[in-house]
């Protein structure tokens, strides 16, 4: 055990410090302490030392420069069964730091409310760190606590053992080693960022934060692990689970991908998802409609499935959506009435992801053997002013409602992706094939008679657009941009279909 007779700390949030400070005290440790925290502990009655009377040395600097000094580090590396070590310490009057309490100055809270450069700057902690690194160093001896959650463990040890454990001072040096490193790599990633402008810098920093272990990965065999990246960012990571079982790695692609589609629309949208792809997308005036729309477009497909939408859901879609069995739903919010409907099916899990804003400048991490892929996250957004039509006719209004909705949905299908589209609802999905026509005859095996087409890439050959008119599509939107352009417009021209294309390819393997 680590007898813990002398203390410092130095924090910059002060949840549970004063009644974490009280319970060393009870125990009889000497509490050393800097600035603001100093302050804090002695308005509270209790006996603390400055770090100036243990140093010989007064802060300066507007207090950058107070905790880096050979006493305090001295007192947190000495090998205390090294008896050179122990001769250097008696020889320069350093006495023994046993445990360092320290969080760091809110760099990260400091930018994310958009703050000056100058106050950004100033929270950059220098001695903080020091003293993590230097007691995390040697933690066979120094307890490095950097983490209010873990206050109450730590004082229960002190209580029941009267010290601390090595393997606790070991798994909390761990834990002080990970949040230096992800305090370091916010602030590379801030100037690389914000100060530099670099899009994609030399080295690569991702910062991520456990949410949850899972029961296992895409397949049992599999390990596998939830991390949050950005808690700002609306969506999955962040996502606010109401009720049901725990998440599964399969559960959570599908999900996100679920979220991302039904982000793309601006009225009120659906998108049921089975294996990360659509297979019923519809938007009407109100949810419930939107959410009936979505379901009959295949709802066979649809059981088991993920159900996204992008409304607060009420009584009225949560009594149409209890009918199926899904296993997940998510949403902006969920309304008292319709959480008292899900109570009902306690297995469904219900994520809400409270969100006031939609995903701005996003980053796409693929993983390569070795490597690591990074792009923009796909934010192509087709308006009509996009559109240029390649056929002799041009589409109706109508027409052109279905391809720009058909289009937002053929970005979040698997490649090769055709889908088909009536009345803003997806009639046919083809996803996933080795060849475009192939996806093509997917697509429309249900019968489109008088509905359109999207594919998220130009059609290499004319057949495709054959076999769209031969079931009766009426008007196509595709990227256009193929050597063999002339011959589909061509063959579009020949069945009479509304041809556009927008000039933006939108492949999502």
């Amino acid at each position: 055990m680590i007898k813990i007779k002398t203390a410092l700390i130095s924090v910059s949030d002060k949840t549970g410090i004063v009644e974490f400070a009280k319970a060393l005290n009870a125990h009889g440790v000497k509490l050393i302490s800097t600035g603001g925290t100093s302050k804090a502990l002695k308005d509270a009655g209790l006996q603390v030392s400055d770090i100036s009377e243990i140093t010989g040395f007064p802060e300066i600097m507007d207090g950058r420069v107070k905790t880096l000094h050979p006493k305090v580090h001295g007192a947190l590396l000495g090998v205390r069964d090294n008896k050179e070590h122990l001769q250097a310490m008696q020889l320069h009057g350093i006495g023994e730091i046993d445990m360092v309490v320290v969080n760091l100055y809110p760099f990260e809270a400091t930018v994310a409310r958009g703050a000056e450069f100058h106050e950004v700057i100033e929270n950059i902690d220098i001695g903080g760190p020091s003293m993590i690194r230097s007691a995390a160093k040697n933690h066979k001896y120094v307890v490095v606590v950097t983490d209010p959650a873990d206050y109450p463990k730590l004082e229960n040890e002190l209580k029941n053992a009267g010290g601390i454990s090595a393997k606790n001072s070991e798994d909390l040096a761990a834990k002080a080693f990970s949040r230096t490193a992800a305090y370091d790599s916010a602030i590379s990633n801030w100037f690389t960022g914000q100060r530099l402008n670099a899009k994609f810098p030399e080295q690569l920093n991702i910062n991520a934060k456990l949410r949850q272990t899972l029961r296992y990965g895409e397949n049992p065999h599999q390990d596998a692990a939830f991390y949050v990246t950005d808690a700002d960012i609306p969506g999955i990571a962040n996502a606010e689970q109401l009720q049901g079982k725990e998440l599964s790695y399969n559960n959570i692609n599908d999900t996100d991908a679920a979220f991302l589609l039904v982000e793309e629309f601006e009225n009120p949208a659906v998108a049921i998802i089975k294996h990360a792809n659509p297979c019923g997308v519809a938007t009407a005036t109100n949810l419930a409609e939107a959410y009936r729309k979505a379901l009959a477009a295949d709802s066979v497909s649809a059981f088991g499935g993920i159900i996204a939408l992008n409304r607060e859901i009420d009584a009225e879609t949560a009594e149409e959506i209890a009918k199926l069995f899904a296993e997940v739903i998510i949403a902006p919010a969920v309304s008292e009435k319709a959480k008292e409907i899900f109570a009902t099916k306690k297995n469904l899990r219900v994520l809400v992801t409270n969100q006031k804003s939609k995903i701005k400048n996003q980053k796409s991490f693929k993983s390569v053997a070795g490597g690591m892929l990074v792009q923009d996250l796909d934010d192509a957004n087709i308006t009509l002013a996009d559109l240029k039509t390649v056929s002799k006719r041009a589409p109706t209004e109508a027409e052109i409602k279905d391809l720009l909705f058909a289009f937002k949905v053929v970005k979040h299908v698997k490649s090769n992706a055709i889908v088909t589209v009536h009345n803003e609802t997806t009639t046919g999905i083809g996803a996933g094939q080795m060849n475009r026509v192939g996806s093509v005859e997917i697509a429309v095996k249900g019968g489109v008679q008088g509905h359109v087409l999207a594919s998220d890439a130009f059609f290499p050959f004319a057949d495709g657009v054959e076999v769209a008119a031969k079931a009766g599509i009426t008007a196509i939107i595709h990227p256009g941009g193929s050597v063999r352009d002339p011959e589909v417009f061509a063959a579009a021209d020949a069945a009479g279909i509304a041809m556009v294309v927008t000039g933006k390819r939108v492949f999502w393997h």
